[in-house]
């Protein structure tokens, strides 16, 4: 183990810059090339969620409201629950700020990258409709551009591991129950093994149903669990109002700190704010455009300005308020790292029952997580493949779960930023390259929609 973690942190220095230049150079270029378009039209994107521009005629096999929901399952879960409590452990609470930065150049991305995922749509080996990086780089730059979509595919086999999230659901589970008092002895490991098997058991009932089945469980699972949690931290800053403005004081100071006692100084913070926020909310991934590309939508601008919705609500609204709630409580200040320290941040601060809470939501959030990621592996190795050899990809997921509950947190978390800085490289690179195209067809939209409301 120790010499797979030595080849993962020596991976992950070699593909931090390259990583960092395309996402955050990359994003703030489209956001000065698009002249800031797909921001003006946040309003837009709500009504178009909300069903009022649905088309019932349209390809594809989930309406704009389940793919915002499927995709925002894989996001708003732990990646903002205990990504952010990571990231405040290894940074100090400045790094939100940087994940602030990138959560809004990452609302760009998505608009580019999910318009690309209907514009470029392909078929699988099947003929089902299919979306996302590995088809409009084909289709988009064309077949001599093929063996960058297979280098994604490849990363994605790895990347869309639900790894961190097994990994985090045990932690949660081990922390709050608190196995060594029951009256069931056994070892922390066979505690973690045990855990590992019921949630790959549970995971393995909705994975093996399918893309319409996991849209519709992460539907139902989603908004009501993201409520949940919203209401239980807007509780927590009420009862504690006097502290919200320092805590988020603290974190716009922190993030100037120039003598950053983090590895890497300044620019060490601004990249562990731009993992963290990557891994919040996937902007520049290529995940979103897999599941937004197989929306009921032949309008690529329309789902563009959905998908922009995503790291605004999994990173603006819920990054922010769990980072608010660690600081306010202190728990940073405490040792433990990722999904630890934000239950005692919850314990603290509701009444000693907070970490039980949390727990319920966690288990919710990790499952839609585990649903959502299983299907981006199918369809990387249907890619690589065809169709019916990826549906044997959720084999190789559901042991993994088990593999996570036990691995440690250091070498999970490894394994997840190589694997998305090899995505965002090739993935990037597309959506930069195709960015011309995207701005042609926003501009007969928007000339459309301006006539329409004449």
């Amino acid at each position: 183990m120790k010499q797979l973690n030595d080849f993962l942190i020596q991976a992950i220095s070699a593909t931090e810059w390259p990583m960092f230049v395309l996402l955050i150079g990359g994003g703030l270029f489209l956001m000065l090339y698009s002249k800031l378009l797909p921001y003006r039209y946040f309003g837009h994107a709500l009504a178009i969620t909300r069903g009022k521009y649905d088309d019932k005629n349209a390809k594809g096999d989930v309406s704009s409201l389940q793919a915002l929901s499927a995709a925002v399952a894989a996001t708003v879960g732990l990646g903002n629950i205990s990504g952010v409590a990571i990231a405040i452990h290894d940074g100090g609470p400045g790094v939100v700020f940087w994940i602030w930065m990138t959560a809004l150049i990452g609302m760009c991305i998505k608009f580019y990258s999910c318009s690309l995922s209907i514009m470029f749509r392909g078929e699988d080996s099947e003929g089902h409709l299919q979306g996302g990086p590995m088809f409009y780089i084909v289709n988009g730059l064309g077949k001599k551009y093929k063996p960058l979509a297979i280098f994604f595919a490849l990363a994605g086999l790895f990347g869309f591991l639900g790894v961190f999230t097994a990994n985090q659901f045990t932690e949660t589970f081990m922390s709050v129950i608190n196995p060594s008092e029951t009256i069931m002895q056994m070892s922390e490991f066979n505690w973690k093994l045990t855990i590992g098997f019921v949630l790959a058991i549970v995971s393995s009932f909705v994975i093996f149903g399918g893309l319409e089945k996991i849209a519709k469980v992460a539907t139902a699972i989603v908004p009501f669990m993201v409520m949940v949690y919203l209401v239980a931290v807007l509780f927590v800053m009420f009862m504690n109002a006097s502290q919200v403005i320092p805590s988020l004081k603290m974190i716009i100071t922190e993030a100037w700190n120039f003598k950053s006692i983090v590895t890497g100084g300044f620019w060490g913070l601004v990249i562990i704010g731009v993992r963290r926020a990557m891994f919040s909310n996937e902007a520049g991934l290529g995940s979103a455009p897999m599941y937004h590309g197989q929306s009921k939508n032949d309008e690529p601008i329309r789902e563009g300005l959905v998908a922009m919705l995503g790291p605004f609500i999994d990173t603006i609204l819920v990054c922010t308020f769990t980072a608010v709630v660690i600081i306010l409580s202190g728990a940073y200040l405490e040792d433990g790292s990722g999904i630890v320290m934000t239950l005692n941040a919850f314990q603290k601060t509701l009444f000693g029952f907070g970490d039980e809470l949390l727990m319920v939501i966690v288990a919710a959030f990790a499952l839609s997580t585990l649903f959502t990621y299983s299907y981006y592996g199918v369809k990387c190795l249907s890619f690589l493949t065809n169709a019916k050899i990826g549906r044997w990809y959720n084999v190789y997921f559901v042991i993994m779960i088990v593999f996570a509950a036990i691995a440690s947190l250091e070498l999970v978390k490894n394994l997840i930023d190589l694997s998305y800085a090899l995505m965002v490289i090739p993935n990037m690179i597309a959506v930069l390259l195709l960015t011309p195209k995207v701005n042609a067809a926003a501009k007969v939209y928007f000339e459309k929609l301006k006539n329409e409301r004449s």
